[in-house]
Parts: structure tokens; sequence; C-alpha cells
């Protein structure tokens, strides 16, 4: 069975299975799931008798519909019945991912009165006649709203505000585990620029900082521009920061392997919304030497009709040889490939074309745009956004220390200084003498890291300025300024 997606834990099951009880039995099953193309990842005995044995067979595989072939091979087997199949991912999610849980205790009428009636009413009295004090003494000290319109969830599309509510709750759970943050979704039942700029302005009050997820370009730069303009709380769209963020890092540390400079290296992008335009942004002021843009009208240059105002500056500022034509030959002689686009874009031997000792973050998720063993075959340095692979370059090393470093510092704003900073910060965390091929970014789990993010964050706000200056002038300071006015969907 050719099976070309790889199984990954998202695609977990568990079968549980009756076979007779002899000693060739379990192995017989095994091995049917390692030739079905799917990965064994655990095998529990749940109950026997003296004829037969009943397992709890784990595996990964690498969709639905590779899970059912591999149920189906076991169904097959003589002697095995398959008795239930239960898919992991779903059971996880079971009733949602988070709760509240009171951090005081209520277990008198003494700590009733002070946690609400009638002591509460002094604290509400305080802050009626001090605002600021709202920092202090609630919950807005710690609290982020993440909002969502399901416009672009995942790489999925425009599931609606329901269907994103998974993404949501598993962020709120990350920012906690990750930075110790509390994090509400907030999904709302409306794609109207507008009305989600009243909504959240409205709902601003209760929270520390807004972290805006899954909202489609371009109205996603509006969004966040039109609220960083009317809120005193900073204003972040993951999507956009959060990949930039993360991208740098990686970006600091794969180069350093390679032995080149930033000034020095072509960089070609495909995927031009909104991860895509923050990270050519980013780089573009940390003074990269070339980027060409890539999208579904083909490279973004020059002359090139029908572009938005976002696409028309980056084909201004970017692509200094006015190239025009497919991705593919964009690629030739590039020294980086970075794709937060579509799967199977590429090939390897698209990649043997590229500069000696190229790298390649190929970031769609979960098939990124070229089959990461097939490019490792050309490229000194390969990455994704999946967890199953080296160099996994994930969102969750920036944002729970970005908003960590935010709420700490009280921060009103998110600015690229905080980006810069969060960026070394990550690719620093590795540190040189331990960077090789296969580790130019930390673990998501490496406890390090959202302190030093954290950290990074809370200096560059409180000492604004401080970052090193960018190599050149790369147009706007702030991507939205850039971008607020785009009015065609890329």
């Amino acid at each position: 069975m050719a099976i070309t997606r790889l199984p990954s834990a998202g695609f977990s099951i568990t079968i549980r299975i009756a076979v007779p009880a002899d000693a060739s039995s379990i192995g017989r099953l095994t091995t049917c799931v390692g030739e079905a193309g799917a990965i064994v990842t655990a095998l529990d005995v749940v109950d026997s008798d003296p004829t037969h044995v009943v397992v709890d067979l784990t595996c990964d595989t690498a969709d639905a519909g590779h899970a059912d072939q591999v149920v189906q091979a076991l169904t097959e087997l003589d002697g095995v019945d398959v008795r239930k199949v239960s898919d992991r991912t779903f059971l996880l999610h079971l009733g949602g991912k988070i709760e509240v849980t009171p951090k005081v205790a209520l277990r008198n009428r003494d700590e009733l009165s002070r946690a609400y009636t009638p002591g509460v009413a002094r604290v509400c009295q305080a802050i009626a006649e001090n605002p600021a004090d709202a920092r202090r003494l609630t919950i807005k000290r710690n609290t982020v709203a993440v909002v969502s319109d399901g416009s672009a969830v995942l790489g999925l599309g425009n599931l609606g505000p329901a269907a994103s509510l998974p993404v949501m709750e598993g962020k709120a759970a990350l920012f906690k585990r990750f930075g110790g943050v509390d994090a509400w979704p907030v999904v709302l039942d409306t794609q109207d620029t507008d009305e989600i700029v009243n909504i959240v302005r409205a709902i601003a009050p209760a929270y520390g900082g807004i972290n805006l997820e899954d909202i489609a370009a371009p109205r996603c730069f509006e969004i966040e521009a039109r609220l960083r303009d009317l809120l005193d709380i900073p204003v972040f769209h993951d999507d956009q920061h959060g990949t930039a963020i993360c991208v740098l890092a990686a970006l600091t540390n794969a180069l350093r392997v390679v032995g080149k400079q930033l000034s020095d290296v072509r960089v070609v992008v495909s995927g031009a919304g909104a991860a895509g335009t923050a990270i050519m942004k980013l780089l573009l002021r940390q003074g990269v030497g070339d980027i060409i843009a890539y999208d579904r009208q083909g490279a973004l240059h020059r002359g090139l009709p029908g572009l938005n105002s976002a696409w028309q500056w980056l084909a201004e500022n970017t692509n200094k040889e006015n190239y025009s034509g497919d991705l593919r030959g964009a690629v030739a002689g590039a020294d980086v490939f970075i794709g937060v686009s579509a799967p199977n874009l590429l090939t390897g031997e698209d990649i043997a074309t590229m500069a000696k000792d190229a790298i390649v973050f190929a970031l769609a998720n979960p098939d990124p745009e070229v089959d990461p063993r097939e490019a490792r075959k050309y490229a000194a340095v390969v990455a994704t956004g999946r967890s199953d692979q080296p160099n996994q370059i994930n969102n969750v090393l920036a944002f729970p220390g970005v908003f960590r470093g935010m709420l700490d510092a009280h921060a009103e704003e998110f600015t690229e200084e905080m980006a810069i900073a969060a960026a070394r910060a990550i690719a620093d965390v590795v540190g040189e003498e331990k960077i090789n091929p296969t580790v130019i970014v930390p673990s998501v789990f490496d406890s390090r890291v959202a302190p030093a993010v954290a950290a990074a964050v809370r200096a560059a706000a409180q000492n604004p300025g401080a970052t090193a200056p960018p190599a050149a002038d790369s147009g706007p300071a702030d991507l939205t300024e850039i971008a607020a006015a785009s009015s065609a969907t890329p």
C-alpha cells in the first residue's frame, strides 16, 4: 500500500482487537499495520482468557482514509475480531480542552464576603476612581482574548466561528501551559470588519491583550490596524507576527549552520498572505539581500497588474531583478525557500537547483510545499511545521512568551522591536555551540524558551529603540500601514 503522506499523531487511532491466544497473533497485528503504512505506537493487553487475548493497538496514520484502510487490513486477518476503533484526537476534544478554575478559596461566609458581596464593592469603587487599577485588581492583569471569525482556520479555509473553536481552545491551553497566561476563546459570528472592530473594542476592558487568530487576509490587516489605534492594550495577530518571529529565529540559526549572512542571501517566499507578508517585512527590516514573493498570481514584480496595496508594496520593495516567472524558476539559485502556502508545490529536483547549502522552510501544514524527505537530499537545512519532523517551526515558541512579557511590562502596544527581540531570544536558547542541520530551533517543550522570550519582550517594552536598527530602510514602520487598504483577497 503506497502512502505518500507521513503518518502523524494527529491521525492516531486505537483499535480494540480480539485475537487467538497463540504466540504469533500479536506479531501478525503489528506486521499488518506496518505493511499498511502506519506506525505502531503502543500495544496494551486489556483482557484474556484461555483461548483469546484482547489488545488495544494504537497507531499513527496519515489521514482518515488511511486509518480506514489500516482497520480494513486488520479485519481481513484470519481469526482477528476488530471490536472498536477510537479516534484519539476526537477523544481528546470531548467536552472541550479548557476550563475556569477559581484562584481563591470560597469555603465559608468570611471568604465569600471578601471575594463577592459586600467586600467586592470596595474594589469596584477603587477601580471606578482609578481605572488603571483594573490591571492590578482584576483578571485583566493576566488575561488575553483569542479572537477569531473563523474565516481562515488553519489551512482549511472559511469554516466559521463554531468550527474555529477547537483551534482557539487549543491556543488558550498553550498560552497557559507555556506562558502562564490565562486566555479565553472569543469566536465571532460575523465577518464584517467594522463589526469585529466594534465588538473587540467593546470587550477589551476585561483583557490585558488581544490575540487575533485565523482571520483571513486582507481584512486581518485592517482589523489589527484599527484596533491598535483604538485600544490601550497590545493587539497581536499571531498568524502574522508569531510566524514571522519564529521564521526569523530559525533562519538566524540556519544561516549560522551554513555560514551565510542574511545580507548576502536571496530568499523565495511562497505565499504572500498574512504570514508571508509579515515574514518578508521582518526580513527586510533585518537587511536581507533580496526576496522574491510568490503567490497565486505568480512572482510579485513591478508591472504585474491587479495587485492590492500590500502586494504592490512588496513588488516595489523586493525582487530586485524583477523576476516574473514560475516558482520553480524562482527557487533556482536561491539560498532560502520559505513556504507558507500550499502542499506539494515543489519536488526534490527543484530543491536541487538551489544554491549550495540551501535552506528550505516548507511550513504548510499538515502537508508541506515539498516532501521534507526529498528536500533533505539536496538542502543543507530543512524545517517544517510538523511535530514529527526535525526543526519544527511552531508559533508556540513565540506567542506565550511574547504575551507574558507584554503583560508583565503593562505594555500598551506590540512593536517591531519586541518581534526582533523575541526572535533573537528564541535563536539564542539553542546556543551557537549546539546548533546543527537538525537543531536550529529549541523544542516547544524547552522550559527556557518562554521565560527568555518574555524577558526580551519586557526589556524591549521598557526600553523602546534599544533593538539594533535595520541595515536599510524598508518602508513603513508597521505592516498594517501598507496592507490595511487592501481590497482584494490574496
